[in-house]
Formats: C-alpha cells, structure tokens, sequence
C-alpha cells in the first residue's frame, strides 16, 4: 500500500512521522519502504547521507524500471529501506504517474515523506501527485494558520495526523471539524523524542507511546 505523509507548513512533523510509520509497518510486515521527497530523512534515521542516485535521478533517467529503482533502495535496518531523494530537478511530465504506479506495485507497504506540498517547485507538486496515488494523509499541527492552508491547499487526504503541543486553543475535535476529515492518529510533542531526532537515534531507541500513537497510520 501507498501512503503519502505530507503538511502545509514546515516543521509539522512529517519527517518524524514518516519514518516511524516505516519503521513499524516493516518490523510487522517484513519489509517496507520509506521514500524521502525532501532530504531529511538520512540525517533522522542516523545513516549517511547516500552518495547512491535517488527518485529524482530515477525520475529523469532513460531507465524506468521497476528493477533501476530497486537498485535506489539503501537499506536502514532489517527490513526497512530508504529511497533517497537524490539531485535531478527535471523530467518527463509523464514519470511521476509511473513513479506511483512502480511504488504500488513494490508488494509490500511505502511511506512517502513528502514534505510541504503547497509550495511551487517539482517537489511539491511530485509529492501532490503521489498523495492522489494511494492513502493521504495531511500531519499537521493544531494551529490556526496551518488549518487554513491546509483548507484553501484542495490536496485530497483521507485522513488528519495531529501532532498536539501542550497550550494550543484548538483540540483534536476542533482540527477534525475544521477540515471534514477524521484524525488518524495523535502524536504527543516530546523533548525526548527530539533528542533522539538530533541524535539520528529516532528508530533506533524505544518510544513506545509514540508508536502506540501511530497505530492508525501503521
């Protein structure tokens, strides 16, 4: 299955919530990939930066394989594989449509992390095309601003990923409300959680209350 993570703001969330949906989805499974639209993912999941081609590379080369893009993957932990983001910023108007297609049919689960998606530029739309491809899902949090760019963005979700800072007006109920969707999963701002963003340890240590959250979205 396809799922596309994506926000209408930065620093919303969707990095963290990408990679440990991941993560869970192929401990449980056997196997899964996460494909990294923005850059970040590396530096989060504590591996180096690879020097490997990526989906953008993919995107813009002649080979449009399923096997050129297996031969992408970088394998995080057992059973978890990244596909990086690599450099090219062109291609074929047609290839993300092939893109989708090749990622569905990887038979096993995909999380992309596609980063802010109402901003001009190929990534963005890359990200737009994919979310339309498979299970959306917006992360966002329980901000004002962002719900009213998250309303105005027309980008179809099938479900809300709230992360919740303690002080905020608004509550799960209200985000739910205000965007006629239904809130999948609730994640909890953790200091200890960003320590282990910064360490490159987020997969590596135990946050069981974070992934108790995300049992909507893995």
């Amino acid at each position: 299955m396809l799922h596309t993570l994506w926000s209408v703001k930065g620093g919303s969330g969707v990095t963290l919530v990408s990679a440990v949906a991941a993560a869970l989805l192929a401990r449980r499974s056997g196997r899964a990939v996460l494909v990294d639209l923005c850059g970040d993912q590396p530096a989060a999941l504590g591996i180096s930066e690879p020097s490997t081609p990526g989906v953008c590379d993919w995107l813009a080369s002649a080979d449009g394989s399923a096997d050129a893009l297996e031969r992408l993957l970088v394998q995080v932990e057992p059973g978890l594989w990244l596909l990086p983001r690599g450099r090219a910023q062109t291609w074929p108007e047609e290839r993300p449509a092939e893109l989708a297609q090749l990622l569905q049919a990887m038979g096993c689960d995909v999380v992309v992390d596609a980063g802010v998606v109402t901003e001009t530029g190929v990534i963005s739309e890359l990200g737009r095309n994919l979310s339309a491809a498979g299970r959306s899902l917006l992360v966002t949090r329980p901000c004002y601003l962002a719900l009213r760019r998250a309303t105005a963005a027309g980008v179809k979700a099938d479900g809300v990923v709230v992360v919740s800072e303690l002080g905020r007006a608004l509550s799960e109920a209200d985000v739910s409300a205000v965007l006629g969707l239904a809130v999948v999963a609730t994640v909890d701002v953790d200091p200890a959680i960003a320590r282990s963003v910064d360490a490159g340890l987020l997969i590596r240590r135990n946050h069981r209350a974070l992934e108790r959250s995300l049992r909507g979205v893995a």
